[in-house]
């Protein structure tokens, strides 16, 4: 299945995390090569630098966030609970701090590819949860700390793309799965989709 989509430019990274979260919405994560795999972007949600008690960078830099802090349009990739892979768009200007965590998308194409990088052992992994958690995604797209700091602008293996499809409805809601800065709304998914992690639909 093609695609015909533009990469998202440095230019739409250019601002601070919670404006940039929802338009990600309805984007394209393409994964390119012999690989090639391709999802719609259905969840996020914005990390806002120093100010914000729940991000990585609410600290200043250290050697595992360094490329939170990096320019935007690149990806900051972190370890959770040292066994998943978690994947973020860096955005405003470098050294602000700011990213947003691709926390699901919709598989479009490459699912036997995704079902096979998920570790699936020759069982079945149903469509909609290859993609439905961060850790679920970056499994299925073969994202890991090679990618930390790589940009998504260029042309590379791994980019965000814009087909011009946008989602009729979003929903904004508190995070999920932090203990600080619970309160600020946030997360972002597209409205019913079926492909969204925990939490409401």
């Amino acid at each position: 299945m093609a695609f015909a989509a533009e990469t998202l430019p440095t230019s739409f990274y250019e601002r601070r995390a919670p404006d940039v979260a929802p338009d990600l919405l309805g984007k394209l994560l393409v994964r390119s090569g012999g690989t090639a795999r391709t999802g719609r972007i259905v969840e996020v949600e914005a990390y806002s630098g120093d100010g914000d008690p729940a991000a990585h960078s609410r600290s200043g830099p250290t050697a595992r966030n360094a490329a939170m802090f990096g320019p935007p349009g690149t990806l900051y990739v972190y370890r959770i609970y040292g066994l998943h892979w978690c994947a973020n768009a860096v955005c405003a200007l470098p050294g602000t701090g700011d990213a947003v965590l691709l926390r699901a998308v919709e598989p479009l194409c490459g699912h036997d590819v995704m079902a096979a990088s998920r570790g699936n052992d020759g069982r079945r992994i149903q469509c909609v949860d290859l993609c439905s958690g961060p850790a679920k995604l970056t499994q299925a797209f073969g994202i890991d700390a090679t990618h930390n700091g790589s940009d998504i602008t260029a042309s590379s293996d791994l980019s965000i793309r814009d087909d011009g499809w946008v989602p009729s409805h979003i929903t904004a809601t508190q995070r999920i799965g932090i203990s600080r800065g619970t309160e600020r709304p946030w997360r972002w998914y597209v409205t019913g989709n079926p492909h969204v992690s925990g939490g409401r639909r």
